[in-house]
Formats: structure tokens, sequence, C-alpha cells
């Protein structure tokens, strides 16, 4: 499968939106109980972007949206402003075609450009390929909590994991630059 990773536009948002709702109705990754509509997802798109972080898309050949990536505040106190959180959603019927993969390096490429030093998958359901991609990745484990979620009829359990970015903790962050000035 022919995958181009590029950043994702406005017009995308409605195939963006299409797929977030997939998840929330279908899936555990996020816990989401109601799929935010168009307007709601255009607005989080907006303020990301407007914050400087990374929002790419995977299309096929045809344009097809496949699937989306970006990255977020973890938190939003300013000691966390070198730690970045994954997200990454896959169109059903492109899941298990690299697609999440291709996504997550380039996220990974990007965040680390812009002096991120940490980046953090909080993965819902404990999604165990979720987990594998991140492990292809180079990210460990961090840590789960149990029984962090009820969806679909059942108590849900929350996996950490994280990946140093560039010089992780060996060295001290350049408080001048992007994302050092976050916050």
């Amino acid at each position: 499968m022919s995958v181009e990773i590029r950043e994702l536009r406005s017009e995308d948002l409605s195939s963006v939106t299409e797929i977030y709702a997939d998840a929330v109705l279908h899936g555990t990754a996020s816990y989401e109980l109601t799929p935010p509509d168009l307007g709601e997802m255009s607005s989080r798109y907006s303020t990301l972007k407007d914050r400087g972080y990374p929002y790419l898309a995977a299309v096929d050949a045809s344009g097809q949206l496949l699937g989306y990536a970006y990255g977020s505040a973890f938190r939003t106190r300013p000691a966390y402003r070198w730690l970045v959180e994954d997200s990454i959603y896959v169109h059903s019927s492109a899941r298990g075609r690299g697609v999440g993969k291709a996504l997550l390096v380039r996220l990974l490429d990007q965040c680390e450009a812009l002096g991120f030093r940490q980046m953090v998958a909080v993965i819902g359901g404990a999604s165990e390929v979720s987990m594998a991609l991140h492990c292809s990745c180079g990210f460990d484990l961090a840590g789960r909590l149990n029984a962090t979620g009820f969806k679909h009829g059942s108590w849900l359990d929350t996996v950490f994991m994280q990946k140093a970015l560039g010089e992780g903790a060996r060295t001290l962050p350049d408080l001048s630059s992007y994302p050092g000035t976050m916050g």
C-alpha cells in the first residue's frame, strides 16, 4: 500500500471526524463516549496547530485519508513543556497495513526536530495492537493504571509508554526555543 504522510489540512477534517467517531463508538483508544461533531474537531485542530504541534495525515494515491496523528500537551503546566503526547487514529479499512507506523515514525521525527525531549503514549483499553506499534518504534512500558475507564460495558486499563527524543534527559533543554517557550 502506497501511503503519503503530509500535514493535515482543514479540508481533511470531515474525514478526521468520521475516523474519530468510529474510534469513539466502537473502540477503546478514546474514553469519549459521544463523538464530537465537525465544529468541535475543527476547534481541536486549530488549537493544536496554533500552539505549534504537528498534525499529520496519511493519504493513499487517490488522496483518501487513511489515518491521522498529532502531538499535544501531556499536561499544561510549564515544566511539562518538553513532553509531548502522541495520538494516532487509522481508518478501519486501513488497519494492519503500516499506516499507524508510518504516522508515528514521522510524528517522532517532527517532535524531535521541534525540541521535545520525551514522547508519551497514553493507550486506552491497554490495546495490544497499539502497544506493539509503540514498542516497534522504541517505546518502553512506563506504567499501567487499572480500571481507569468504563466503556462498552467493561472496565478499561490505561497503559503509559514512553520514548526519549533527541538528547532526552542527558542534557538540559534550550530554554529560549520551542517548545521551551510554551506555557
